[in-house]
């Protein structure tokens, strides 16, 4: 079974007269991006491994749900939102301010020890519950598919009769943000947390990490495949 984590395109984090937006469309480069992400997810011989895609995830944020829609369209699949795939949430009070107020306090943060980190920025989403939620949500859903930690720690089983063990479901794409998709990796590697997930495992827009669960030791670890792959991109329309 393959796990295909897709960013989303290019956001318009920045109005037109220089204000922040917590839920932002694409720009106009991101539409394009998303299309061109659609047609190569619809090329079943363009990615590692085989098989046609059997269900389609998407994070409920506006760029993520316009990322998702020309991928349904090509995959002729409905897309199916969960709230938990959604980026770390900044304050609410970041919506509408000065894009220099919110550089500054990314700024701010950076320069701060890691305990403080976890904390986040004041009035947003700290990095424990965002990482919580990340890997519940996950947990969760591999669950619903028939896979499940082993006892043996690091490992996976499937369920027999599961939508994973019977073939039901070979092939999952889920859209979302680079700091969700960098916890999805992360956890599924093994990898111990940090609250600066989405640096680690850094993907730009639009591009495609792919994971596979392989049989190993009577049991299954996630290989990744491939992390941030952006051939289906002209050079000049890669974005960070």
């Amino acid at each position: 079974m393959e796990l295909i984590l897709v960013r989303h395109g290019q956001p318009a984090w920045v109005t037109p007269d220089g204000r922040g937006r917590n839920d932002p469309g694409l720009t106009e480069l991101g539409h394009a991006q998303a299309k061109e992400a659609a047609a190569r997810l619809a090329d079943t011989e363009d990615l590692p491994g085989r098989g046609d895609v059997d269900r389609l995830f998407a994070s409920p944020a506006v760029r993520a749900q316009e990322t998702a829609a020309p991928i349904a369209e090509a995959l002729r699949l409905p897309v199916e939102t969960h709230e938990w795939l959604w980026e770390l949430r900044n304050p609410e009070a970041w919506e509408g301010i000065p894009i220099e107020e919110i550089d500054a306090a990314f700024a701010t943060l950076n320069a701060r020890s890691r305990e403080e980190w976890w904390e986040g920025h004041w009035g947003g989403e700290s990095l424990r519950d965002f990482h919580v939620r990340i890997t519940t949500g996950l947990r969760g859903l591999l669950a619903d598919l028939g896979i499940v930690p082993s006892d043996d720690e690091g490992l996976w089983d499937l369920e027999p009769g599961g939508a994973a063990a019977s073939g039901q479901v070979d092939r999952i794409v889920a859209v979302a943000h680079g700091g969700t998709n960098s916890t999805i990796i992360a956890h599924l590697l093994g990898v111990p947390p940090q609250p600066w997930e989405w640096d680690r495992f850094s993907m730009g827009h639009a591009s495609v990490a792919v994971l596979a669960l392989t049989p190993i030791a009577g049991h299954h670890i996630w290989s990744l495949r491939s992390l941030g792959d952006a051939t289906h991109l002209a050079v000049d329309d890669r974005t960070t």
